[in-house]
C-alpha cells in the first residue's frame, strides 16, 4: 500500500488530490512541479531505500528503519552474510551496491569512467572485520550519493536517468537482499 511519508497528497490513481486540470493529464501536473521538489521525492526514496521508512508510511519498503539496507543488515554477521543462496550472497550483494553507489554517484557528477562490473561481484565471502567494513563502507558510499543527488541530480538528462536508474538499481538490491534474509530465518 501506497502512503507517502511527505507532504504531498496523492489520489489512489497516483495524481496528486486537489489539484485542477490534473485529470487532463501528467503533463499538468509535472509542470506544478519544481525542480527542488523532483530531486526532493528521489532523494527521499533513495533514503528511504537505505534508513528504512520514517514512520508508519512508505513509498515501498515495510515500515520503519528495518525496512532499508540499514536495518535488514544490522545484526547479521559474517556467517550470515557469506550463506550462498540463490546463487550468491548478501555479502556479494552489499559489495555489489558498494560499488554501484560510487559509479553511480560518479556518472550524476558527469564523470565517464569505464568501470568493470563483473569485478562488482568478486566478493561473496566475508569474515568479521570485512563485514564491518563493507558495511561502513555501504554507508560511506550511500551518505556521498544522497550529497551527489542532491546537488547534481538535475544537471541534466544523463544526471537525472542516473538519478532515477540508482534509485531502482538500489531498490532492486534491497529486494534480492531482504528475500535472502527471510530464507536464512525462515528457509
Amino acid at each position: 500500500m501506497f502512503s507517502a511519508p511527505v507532504p504531498l497528497a496523492w489520489a489512489p490513481s497516483g495524481r496528486r488530490a486537489g489539484t485542477p486540470g490534473v485529470d487532463a493529464g501528467m503533463g499538468e501536473f509535472m509542470s506544478d512541479l519544481s525542480q527542488a521538489v523532483v530531486v526532493g521525492q528521489l532523494e527521499a526514496v533513495l533514503k528511504e531505500a537505505f534508513e528504512g521508512s520514517p514512520g508508519s508510511g512508505s513509498y515501498f519498503t515495510d515500515s520503519g528503519p528495518e525496512g532499508g539496507f540499514f536495518g535488514t543488515l544490522a545484526g547479521l554477521g559474517a556467517p550470515e552474510a557469506s550463506r550462498p543462496f540463490g546463487g550468491s550472497t548478501i555479502a556479494a550483494h552489499v559489495h555489489h551496491v558498494v560499488f554501484s553507489l560510487e559509479a553511480s554517484a560518479s556518472w550524476i557528477r558527469g564523470e565517464r569512467i569505464q568501470r568493470d562490473w563483473n569485478a562488482s561481484w568478486k566478493v561473496s565471502l566475508v569474515d568479521a572485520a570485512e563485514w564491518s567494513r563493507l558495511q561502513q563502507d555501504l554507508r560511506a558510499r550511500y551518505e556521498e550519493l544522497i550529497a551527489v543527488v542532491r546537488v547534481h541530480a538535475a544537471d541534466g538528462e544523463d544526471a537525472f536517468g542516473g538519478t532515477v536508474g540508482a534509485v531502482a538499481h538500489m531498490a532492486d538490491h534491497l529486494g534480492a537482499i531482504r528475500q535472502k534474509v527471510a530464507y536464512g530465518r525462515h528457509g
